[in-house]
């Protein structure tokens, strides 16, 4: 089935898609189902333990496109078990595994499909530690055309120098390192060791620790607290770097971080000038930097972007397109609240993520626009939508069940999200909708730096808040259009002085969403109790515009008449043309 990826497909439709010529890949074996396939049900072997550490060292030859690692991981049991189960690509061949530093023999543990599972000389108790440690490489699986399909890309800068970069978020962090590949399976501390060939450099996640040389190799030890277990990345490459500090409003400072190729000195520069204007507007909006204590970082790379938590890829190749920002960097960076501060308890509310980050973009465009900007975002969101799968399912699902286009809700999750959120807060306003974005982000609704730490939230999570928020039960505006796909459709009828109001939702669901209509430049809010309303002495002639300020996503014509034009111009081989 076609796979979708990542968090940066629904901005395709207002920018171009740059890419960076790789290397033709070496021949590999195909990835098995399980590990081509992140999330799902999480094992309830891996329930039974907590991911405490990580220390990863990890050897990058870019000559031979291999990777040759070693993992000490640390658990502590939830419960009693008697296994660790870890997921590894098993294109990436072990060589040995030690428990507690005493050797295990080979039939002690077992790969066949990629997920490791270790067996325990003895049962830990709850509350007890063990320590895993695992020697493996190889050549790591090579995306085809990343970020969408993950992996390593082993690509060469303008001069020839090698320049490497990691995106796994659709296939997950074992395609190049033993760990729980779900949502849920966060390590609470990574420690990264990166050796590569001198003069590269290795920008990693978190902070840097040290650098250490040993003959013609380098190696950068980063570490970082709570990474969403995609976000760990590798990045290799002949960089120059531009620093600076942030003084937030909350009286911290936050270090600034820019690895960019050389010869794009200028271009980076440009870049790295809107970083305090994002984090300005994000700590207005939402609350303070999560990260602040590390950095906020950006690595420019050899793909267009991925959402690194405190590293984030950018290979949107300094495009402008009037807006006023780079809607690359804004979009991934907004993931450092909606992904890698709060992440979603499973892939089927990856919504959480990238309608919160879609709906951002917008609301930025406004902060530099103004509201012509927000609409004219918006508006460009509401021309494709799909409307094929409900954003949530019923039960857990893959990334790649969520990402389909075809057999999934794809790229809604993104737009008509963004969409859904723009009449959340119409409808309850802004003072409710923030707070229920504070909640959802922190966890409380006073967050100061060092108060908060990263947590998981789910759909239910938040409808339960923008109840208590909005001091009311929304669950029907969620219903409608969370877990169902149909988009309501107003039904509008003028019968003399009479101008009546229908809501009509697939299953008669319940919907009284409030509209308003203007008539003659009067303004008129009808509350649409039991779904209906209605509006006397409106007269024939009289000019009426339903929902004039557009807060209401429904169900329009004109736009279903264009989607299907657009289908069929591309059916007869015509270039497609935005509105």
């Amino acid at each position: 089935m076609p796979k979708l990826r990542p968090a940066l497909l629904a901005l395709s439709l207002v920018a171009g898609i740059a890419s960076a010529a790789s290397t033709q890949p070496p021949a590999q074996p195909p990835l098995t189902a399980l590990t081509e396939n992140s999330g799902g049900i999480m094992p309830p072997e891996q329930r039974r333990t907590h991911f405490d550490h990580a220390e990863l060292h990890i050897a990058v030859d870019p000559a031979q496109q291999r990777i040759d690692a070693t993992a000490t991981l640390t658990f502590t049991a939830n419960a009693a078990t008697d296994v660790l189960l870890l997921d590894l690509d098993r294109n990436l061949p072990i060589s040995a595994i030690e428990l507690d530093g005493m050797p295990l023999p080979a039939s002690a543990w077992s790969n066949p499909e990629g997920r490791l599972r270790v067996q325990l000389p003895h049962a830990l108790s709850a509350g007890e530690k063990v320590s895993a440690t695992v020697h493996y490489g190889g050549r790591p699986h090579v995306a085809k055309r990343a970020p969408w399909d993950g992996g390593f890309v082993w690509s060469h800068t303008a001069d020839g120098q090698p320049w490497v970069g990691s995106a796994v978020e659709g296939e997950g962090c074992d395609l190049f390192w033993p760990c729980i590949d779900h949502p849920e399976g966060k390590p609470d501390l990574v420690d990264l060791y990166v050796t590569v060939p001198k003069p590269l450099v290795a920008p990693g996640n978190g902070v840097l620790v040290g650098v250490s040389e040993e003959g013609d190799k380098r190696t950068y030890h980063w570490r970082a607290k709570h990474p969403t277990t995609y976000a760990i990345s590798i990045n290799v490459g002949p960089y120059k770097e531009l620093t600076g500090d942030y003084h937030s409003r909350y009286g911290n400072t936050i270090p600034l971080q820019y690895w960019y190729l050389p010869g794009h000195e200028q271009q980076a520069q440009g870049l790295f000038a809107e970083f305090p204007r994002m984090l300005e507007f994000f700590e207005a909006q939402i609350g303070p930097y999560p990260f602040g204590d590390e950095k906020m970082g950006v690595v420019e790379t050899p793909y267009e972007g991925m959402e690194h938590q405190t590293i984030n890829a950018y290979g949107n190749d300094y495009k402008k397109d009037g807006s006023g920002f780079d809607w690359l960097l804004q979009h991934e960076f907004s993931h450092e609240w909606f992904g890698n501060q709060m992440t979603n308890a499973d892939w089927n509310d990856m919504w959480l993520h990238e309608a919160f980050a879609t709906y951002m973009q917008p609301l930025y465009s406004q902060a530099i626009n103004g509201d012509m900007g927000y609409y004219a975002w918006l508006d460009k969101l509401r021309l494709s939508l799909q409307n094929r799968y409900p954003v949530v399912s019923e039960h857990s699902e893959t990334e790649a069940q969520v990402y389909d286009d075809a057999h999934g809700p794809g790229l809604d999750i993104y737009n008509k999200g963004a969409l859904m959120l723009h009449s959340l807060r119409d409808l309850i306003g802004d003072q409710a909708f923030f707070a229920s974005l504070r909640e959802l982000v922190y966890g409380r609704p006073d967050p100061q730096p060092g108060n908060f730490q990263p947590h998981y939230q789910g759909t239910q999570d938040f409808v339960a808040i923008v109840n208590k928020a909005a001091g009311r039960d929304l669950s029907w505006f969620f219903n409608v259009y969370l877990y169902q796909p149909v988009l309501p459709k107003l039904d509008v009828q003028h019968q003399g002085d009479t101008l009546a109001l229908h809501w009509q939702v697939p299953h008669d669901l319940p919907f009284p969403m409030p509209v308003e209509v203007q008539v003659d430049g009067k303004l008129h809010t009808l509350p649409m109790a039991n779904g209906q309303g209605s509006l006397d002495n409106v007269p024939a002639h009289a000019l009426v515009i339903v929902d004039p300020h557009s807060k209401l996503l429904r169900d329009l014509p004109q736009v279903t008449e264009y989607q299907q034009w657009r289908k069929q111009q591309a059916a007869k081989g015509k270039p497609k043309q935005d509105g």
